[in-house]
């Protein structure tokens, strides 16, 4: 049982390290890409029917 819970809190802390080190590293990466928005084309087009 105590190797069981050595395990979990080993796999625990680990996850842990990879979210941080992942929400730093997505959070740099925010302040220097820029998006773009793109307008909807709202002209109707005419399309044949189908057979």
């Amino acid at each position: 049982m105590l190797t069981f819970f050595n395990i979990l809190i080993v796999l625990v802390v680990v996850n842990v390290l990879l979210l941080v080190f992942s929400v730093n590293r997505s959070s740099n990466k925010t302040k220097k890409t820029t998006t773009k928005i793109y307008p909807i084309n709202t002209i109707q087009h005419k399309y044949k029917k189908a057979v």
